[in-house]
C-alpha cells in the first residue's frame, strides 16, 4: 500500500513524502529505521473532505492540458531543461491542483525519474495515450514536437468537444424551463382553478380529471417523488455507466446518434495520426485509443483489430465488417496502405470527421430548436386548455 507521510528529520527540517508498505505500522517502522521522527501517516486513498472540496474546485481542465502542453512545447524548444521546465510551470501555474502535480513531477525528475514516468503517476491529468505520446518522443529524441503535436491534438479535442457540448446545452434548457414551468403551473395555478371548476358542480371532463389528479399528486407527493427521481437517476448512472447499453444508445439516439459518431470517429483518426506520427507502433496506438475512445463499442473494435493486426491483418481488413465504421473511412485506410501515406490520410479523416461534426452540430441544432418550442407550447397549452375549456362552460351555462 502507498502512504502519505509527514515526518521531521534530525536537523529539525519538515518533510513529506510518499512510502510503500504492507500496513501503517510497517510505514512508520520504516521512517523510525530511516532517523525521522513520524508526526503522521496515512494511506494514499484516503482523503479528507476539505481536500475532496480543493479538488472539486481547482480541478483541471482539458483546456489547461493544452496550455501547459503548449507551455512545455516552447520552453523545450528553447532548450530550457525538463527540471527547470516542469519547475516553472510549479511555480506559474495559477490552478493549485495543478502546481502540485508539476511539484511532484519536477521531484521525480530531479530523482532520475523519466518524464514519461513521472506523469505516468498521474493518470487524472495524463491519460495512456499523452504518457505514451512523451515516452515515445524521449526514445525518439523529440520531446519538443512530441508536445507541440500533443498541444495541437488537445486543442483540436477540446474544441470539438467543447462544440458538442455547446450543440447540447440549448435543448436541455429549454428542456429544464419546459419541465420547470409545467411544475409551476400545475402546483400554483391549476389548484385555484380546480377550485372554481369544483364548486361549479358540473361533470369534469376525463382530460381535466387526469390534469387535477397529477396536481394534487405533485402537491401531496412532490417532494417525495423528487427524492425517488435523483435515486433512481443516481442508481440508474452508477450502474449503466460504461455499459454497452450506454454507448449503443449514444449511437443510435435519434438525431444526436450521428453526432457521437463523428465525434468519436474524428477521435480515432485523429489518436492514430497522432501515434502513429511520433513513432508509436500501429497495435499500440490502437490500444491506447480504445481506451481513450469512451464509448465500448469502438472500444470493443479497435481492440479486435489489435489482435487481427497482430495475427498479419492489414487495418483497413482488420476495421471492415462493423457497421459503426464507415466503408469510406475503410476505402481511404485501404489507400493510405497502399500508398505508404497512412498518416496523411488518418490526418485528412480526422479533419473531415471534425467538419462532418459542425455540419451535425448545426443539424440537431435547427431540428432540435422548433421541436422543443412546439412541445413546449402545446405542453402549456394543453394544461391550461385542460382547465379553462370547463371554466368557460361554466361562464356560458350562468
Amino acid at each position: 500500500m502507498l502512504f502519505i507521510y509527514k515526518a521531521v528529520t534530525k536537523e529539525g527540517i519538515e518533510t513529506i513524502g510518499e512510502i510503500t508498505a504492507t500496513s501503517q505500522d510497517s510505514a512508520v517502522n520504516a521512517l523510525q529505521r530511516n532517523d525521522l521522527v513520524v508526526i503522521s501517516v496515512r494511506s494514499a486513498d484516503e482523503k479528507k473532505l476539505f481536500e475532496y472540496d480543493i479538488n472539486i474546485l481547482n480541478r483541471v481542465t482539458a483546456k489547461e492540458i493544452a496550455m501547459v502542453s503548449r507551455q512545455i512545447a516552447t520552453l523545450l524548444e528553447a532548450h530550457v531543461p525538463a527540471l527547470k521546465t516542469f519547475r516553472l510551470l510549479a511555480n506559474e501555474s495559477e490552478n493549485p491542483t495543478l502546481s502540485k502535480k508539476f511539484t511532484e513531477i519536477s521531484d521525480d525528475i530531479q530523482n532520475g525519474v523519466s518524464i514519461s514516468d513521472a506523469l505516468y503517476k498521474h493518470p487524472s491529468l495524463f491519460s495512456d495515450f499523452y504518457v505514451n505520446m512523451v515516452r515515445g518522443g524521449e526514445e525518439s529524441g523529440k520531446l519538443p514536437e512530441t508536445f507541440i503535436a500533443l498541444a495541437d491534438y488537445l486543442e483540436r479535442s477540446y474544441e470539438l468537444m467543447s462544440k458538442a457540448r455547446g450543440a447540447l446545452i440549448y435543448p436541455a434548457f429549454i428542456i429544464f424551463t419546459f419541465i420547470v414551468v409545467m411544475i409551476l403551473m400545475l402546483v400554483l395555478v391549476i389548484p385555484k382553478l380546480t377550485d372554481i371548476i369544483i364548486q361549479s358542480g358540473q361533470d369534469v371532463p376525463f382530460y381535466t380529471k387526469i390534469i387535477i389528479a397529477l396536481s394534487r399528486f405533485l402537491i401531496d407527493y412532490g417532494v417525495f417523488a423528487l427524492i425517488a427521481f435523483i435515486a433512481a437517476s443516481f442508481f440508474t448512472w452508477r450502474y449503466t455507466r460504461g455499459t454497452n447499453m450506454v454507448a449503443q444508445a449514444k449511437l443510435w439516439m435519434p438525431g444526436i446518434g450521428n453526432l457521437y459518431r463523428m465525434i468519436y470517429l474524428s477521435r480515432i483518426a485523429d489518436n492514430m495520426h497522432t501515434m502513429l506520427g511520433n513513432g508509436i507502433s500501429m497495435v499500440r496506438g490502437l490500444e491506447i485509443t480504445s481506451k481513450v475512445v469512451d464509448n465500448d463499442i469502438y472500444k470493443s473494435i479497435l481492440t479486435n483489430a489489435g489482435v487481427a493486426i497482430k495475427s498479419g491483418s492489414s487495418l483497413s481488413a482488420a476495421l471492415s465488417g462493423y457497421p459503426e465504421i464507415p466503408n469510406v473511412m475503410i476505402q481511404m485506410i485501404k489507400v493510405g496502405e497502399e500508398t505508404g501515406e497512412l498518416g496523411n490520410i488518418l490526418e485528412k479523416l480526422s479533419a473531415f470527421y471534425r467538419r462532418e461534426v459542425n455540419t451535425a452540430i448545426n443539424t440537431v441544432i435547427s431540428m432540435i430548436e422548433p421541436m422543443m418550442i412546439v412541445a413546449l407550447g402545446l405542453g402549456v397549452g394543453g394544461v391550461l386548455a385542460s382547465v379553462l375549456i370547463p371554466i368557460y362552460q361554466i361562464a356560458g351555462a350562468v
